[in-house]
């Protein structure tokens, strides 16, 4: 037995030796032009899905079946996989190609994955394939936008995929914003937020039209600095010039607004005793006077009208974007311009039945 041992460990100990004289030699190719041998390729690959297999066991998908998911997923992915992934309107580069490995595409791979594991791939990426990670992640989310999209790829044809990373409701030829900007806000922002600022049709998105021009500008620079945290906003506002980050948030703070400049309501009665032992109270009664029992503030009191511009007006935004906002706050994975420790102590103590009821109630007030 010992005999059996030591010639193995000789054996390992000459092997160790021959790698290490390869590797002073260089003689060891490292050219992507070459490729890689077929039975590399196969247990590189091999490997690669046995490691995602065993690495996204425990991950319960969400309920994907959901519109406004796969806009934001096909919002990313039009601005950052297209590039190497390619899409239904836009072949892979010569380029792309040329990598070794070569990245998918897409529409053929995904049916090979599981729902789970192209979660685990998306969020943390691959390494020596060229595959990022998500630059935000604690933003689970964002990552299950992407899937969501990615799931419903094989079937998406050209027009299809227009329609979801093409905002529809504004020309280009409409724009009469500044020059410098038309291409960020025609090709990139209008992508997602519309080109007239309203956030699309498919309640996905965010308005910025009529929201203030300080916070809006905060909002990108926090974004930038890895202050609040996107995975989707943070690579676009990365390499935005400190004068674009002010004419964009002046441009879009200008335009015709869908939110309400009407004064809210005046303010409800105190809540009755009944009413605030349970999630009973209506979103009007939540915005306007907080939640006493439970200490959380009223909403009017930060983001009313006339209020002050480093926070930000939310009437007229989706019900879904506000509703995930809050739960952000609530899970301290947002983030956020300096003063995003205001909304905590209201977050904390806030239940999920609330948070729908008023981000229900800003929503309706168009």
């Amino acid at each position: 037995m010992k005999l059996w041992l030591k010639h193995v460990a000789i054996m390992v100990a000459v092997a160790g030796v021959v790698g290490v004289a390869a590797m002073l030699s260089g003689i060891i190719p490292i050219a992507a032009s070459g490729g890689h041998w077929s039975v590399t390729r196969k247990v590189l690959n091999f490997s690669m899905a046995r490691s995602v297999s065993t690495h996204s066991i425990g991950i319960d998908a969400p309920d994907l079946d959901n519109s406004a998911m796969v806009h934001r997923g096909a919002g990313h992915f039009e601005t950052g996989c297209v590039q190497c992934h390619g899409s239904p309107v836009r072949p892979q580069s010569p380029i792309v190609a040329a990598m070794t490995p070569r990245p998918p595409a897409l529409s053929t791979a995904v049916p090979h994955w599981e729902t789970r594991e192209l979660f685990y791939i998306v969020k943390h990426g691959v390494k020596l394939t060229g595959m990022p990670a998500w630059s935000g992640q604690n933003r689970d989310d964002e990552v299950w936008d992407v899937v969501a999209f990615l799931k419903t790829l094989p079937e998406t044809d050209a027009d299809a995929y227009r329609k979801l990373v093409t905002d529809s409701n504004t020309a280009v030829s409409e724009y009469l914003g500044p020059p410098h900007l038309q291409h960020l806000v025609t090709s990139t922002c209008g992508r997602c937020h519309g080109t007239d600022g309203r956030g699309r049709d498919s309640g996905a998105f965010p308005a910025l039209a009529g929201q203030h021009q300080k916070y809006i500008a905060a909002s990108l620079r926090a974004y930038a600095a890895g202050e609040r945290h996107s995975g989707i906003m943070q690579p676009l506002a990365v390499p935005l010039a400190d004068n674009e980050i002010t004419d964009l948030a002046e441009y879009y703070s200008k335009l015709p607004t869908a939110f309400d400049d009407s004064p809210f309501e005046e303010a409800a009665a105190e809540p009755s005793p009944t009413d605030e032992i349970t999630d009973e109270l209506t979103g009007f009664q939540i915005a306007q006077n907080g939640i006493p029992s439970q200490k959380v503030p009223s909403c009017t009191g930060c983001h009313g009208p006339d209020r002050s511009d480093s926070y930000p007006l939310l009437s007229g935004q989706p019900s879904s974007y506000l509703a995930k906002q809050l739960t952000l706050f609530k899970r301290r994975d947002r983030g956020g311009t300096e003063q995003q420790h205001l909304m905590h102590p209201a977050t904390d103590r806030i239940t999920e039945k609330q948070i729908q009821a008023v981000a229900e109630y800003f929503a309706e007030r168009e």
